[in-house]
C-alpha cells in the first residue's frame, strides 16, 4: 500500500497549532502520509510569539535533501522560513532535487501579531515563490508582496497580478481575504475567479493559513488546482466551525474534525 506523501518546511509551534504540528495534523486528516523539514524553533502559544531561532540554512537544506532521496514527496508545502539565508536554503534545495506541486504560505506574521520573518528577507522570498505552483498570502502579506494597500476586491486582482509577474509569471496566486467577509480571490491562468467562503464566529484562528495551504498540497496529489483549493477551504470551514476550545489567546483549529 502506498500513500501520497507531502512534505511541509516550517517551523515549530510547540503549542501545536500551526507550523509543522499543524501541517503533519492536516496530512494524516488527508489520508497523506507527512514529513517536515525544520526551519525554526519558536517559543509560542495562543497568546502571542516570544522568541525565534532560525536552524542553520544548510542543515535545513540536509533535512530536505534526505527525505527527497528516500521518499520523495508528491506535493510540498512550504511554510515560515524565518530569514534570507533560510529562505535561499530552501528555494535553492527544492530546485536541486526536482520538487514539484509546492505550495508556499509566505508566513510574515503570526495571527497574534509576532513576526515570523526577518524584514530583509523578502527579496530571498521571490526567489521561493519564483518555484511554486501555487503561493497563498493572507491581505497584510498580499500587501507587503505587492507593495500596495487592499481595500476590496478590485485591489486583491490587482495584487494577485503583481505579485504573479513580481515572480516570473510562473505561480498561481491565492489571496485570502478573511479580513474582507472571507472573500477569496485566485489567479490562476489569465483569469481571476472569486471564491466565497462561510464566515465561522469563532476566536480560534491560529493556524489557519499554515492549516488551509497544508490541506491544498494533499489535494494537489489527487485533484487539479482549483478543485484542490475548494476542498481546502471546505476542510479549513470545518475545521473553524468544530469549536475547539483551547488556549487563552486565539486558540488552534481543530483539525481531526472529521474523525
Amino acid at each position: 500500500m502506498r500513500r501520497d506523501c507531502v512534505l511541509t518546511v516550517a517551523g515549530v509551534d510547540p503549542s501545536g497549532g500551526a507550523g509543522v504540528a499543524a501541517d503533519l495534523k492536516t496530512f494524516s486528516a488527508h489520508g497523506c502520509y507527512g514529513m517536515c523539514a525544520v526551519t525554526a524553533l519558536t517559543a509560542q502559544n495562543t497568546r502571542g510569539v516570544y522568541g525565534v531561532r532560525t536552524v542553520e540554512p544548510e542543515f535545513v537544506a540536509e533535512q530536505i535533501r534526505r527525505v527527497f532521496e528516500d521518499i520523495p514527496p508528491d506535493a510540498c508545502k512550504v511554510g515560515m522560513t524565518g530569514s534570507a539565508e533560510v529562505t535561499r536554503a530552501v528555494a535553492r534545495t527544492l530546485r536541486e532535487v526536482g520538487a514539484r506541486r509546492i505550495v508556499c504560505d509566505p508566513v510574515m506574521v503570526a495571527t497574534s501579531g509576532g513576526r515570523l520573518l526577518e524584514p530583509g528577507a523578502l527579496d530571498a522570498l521571490w526567489e521561493l515563490i519564483g518555484l511554486c505552483e501555487l503561493v497563498t498570502p493572507n491581505l497584510p502579506e498580499a500587501e507587503a508582496l505587492a507593495e500596495m494597500e487592499i481595500a476590496d476586491l478590485d485591489g486583491m486582482e490587482r495584487a494577485a497580478r503583481i505579485i504573479r509577474e513580481r515572480a516570473g509569471g510562473g505561480p498561481a496566486v491565492l489571496i485570502k481575504g478573511g479580513h474582507l467577509d472571507c472573500t477569496d480571490l485566485l489567479l490562476l491562468g489569465g483569469g481571476t475567479e472569486v471564491l466565497r467562503g462561510r464566515r465561522i464566529e469563532t476566536g480560534n484562528t491560529h493556524g489557519t493559513g499554515c492549516t488551509l495551504s497544508s490541506a491544498i498540497a494533499c489535494g494537489l496529489c489527487r485533484y487539479p488546482l482549483r478543485e484542490a483549493v475548494e476542498r481546502a477551504k471546505r476542510y479549513l470551514e470545518g475545521a473553524l466551525a468544530a469549536g475547539l476550545e483551547l488556549g487563552g489567546g486565539s486558540g488552534p483549529v481543530d483539525h481531526l474534525w472529521r474523525g
